[in-house]
């Protein structure tokens, strides 16, 4: 199992100026995180780091797919991921800077990780409600479970087909 440390930018060395860095997102990298919404997945991410006097500057460039259960029909599908984000680090000889949207990087700081950052822009970009797919069924839906949920919604041409209960006409008649 790969550590975290690889996803570390070590900024000490470099000159000032623009540079490029790629990192491979496996499911080796969700199974540090407890508890992670996402297991699987196969991104790349290329992070564009510009180092200035005062700050760093990074472009983080995300894309690949990640391996999601559909809240439908609970069969796990691919879903395409493709993020583009920026974040400043500052140096600063103050450690308790109260910013939640610049990272303070001290004296003592010799390099960035982004594991963390890289989780959470993956996290934050994950649907609400996943499905396969909103026009229909599609090559990854589970057909025997949409099926049994067809079966068990009770849609109306069922409920046509079949004999009415008398107790319900008495509710039906409520909600006009």
């Amino acid at each position: 199992m790969k550590s975290l440390k690889t996803y570390s930018i070590p900024f000490t060395g470099l000159k000032l100026g623009k540079h490029q860095f790629d990192f491979e997102i496996t499911d080796e990298f969700f199974d540090h995180f407890d508890y992670s919404l996402v297991k699987k997945g196969k991104l790349n991410c290329r992070v564009g780091l510009e180092k200035q006097e005062t700050m760093l500057i990074l472009n983080f460039d995300i894309d690949g797919f990640i391996s999601l259960s559909c809240d439908r029909c609970l069969a796990e599908y691919p879903q395409q991921v493709n993020i583009t984000e920026q974040q400043i680090a500052k140096f600063s000889d103050e450690e308790d800077i109260d910013n939640e949207e610049i990272i303070i990087l001290t004296k003592n700081d010799h390099e960035i990780n982004i594991a963390g950052l890289i989780y959470e822009y993956i996290n934050v970009t994950m649907p609400f409600i996943t499905v396969c797919s909103d026009e229909g069924r599609t090559q990854y839906c589970d057909k025997d479970m949409l099926d049994r949920l067809d079966k068990l919604s009770g849609n109306e041409e069922q409920q046509n087909n079949e004999e009415a209960d008398p107790r319900w006409d008495a509710l039906k008649k409520l909600n006009k």
